[in-house]
């Protein structure tokens, strides 16, 4: 199988647009967003670098159909287990009411 040769340009470019991301973490780290938008703030950056390093640095990009099916089946594990876990946070009676 003959791999997938990447320009150094568009290592260049996703690792600018990772510094842009963690100086725009940085900001918002200093900034008070109302309500619980600083973590979604927070989170939406994260999401965004760590979509831009799975793509490009571990090479995703350009790999198989199996590997993305891996990758998929991976995330929605995650949200599985998200959506377990926030259920039962969110089910307690003993956290005070918002």
């Amino acid at each position: 199988m003959s791999e997938h040769i990447v320009h150094p340009r568009v290592y260049l470019t996703i690792f600018l647009a990772l510094m842009l991301g963690t100086g725009l973490t940085v900001l918002a780290a200093f900034r008070d967003f109302p309500g619980p938008l600083n973590a979604i703030v927070a989170l939406t950056i994260a999401v965004v670098k760590a979509t831009l390093v799975i793509l490009y640095f571990m090479h995703v990009r350009y790999s198989s159909r199996l590997i993305w099916l891996i990758i998929g089946s991976a995330l929605f594990w995650l949200a599985i287990l998200f959506a377990l876990t926030i259920s039962d946070y969110w089910t307690r009676t003993w956290l005070p009411p918002l």
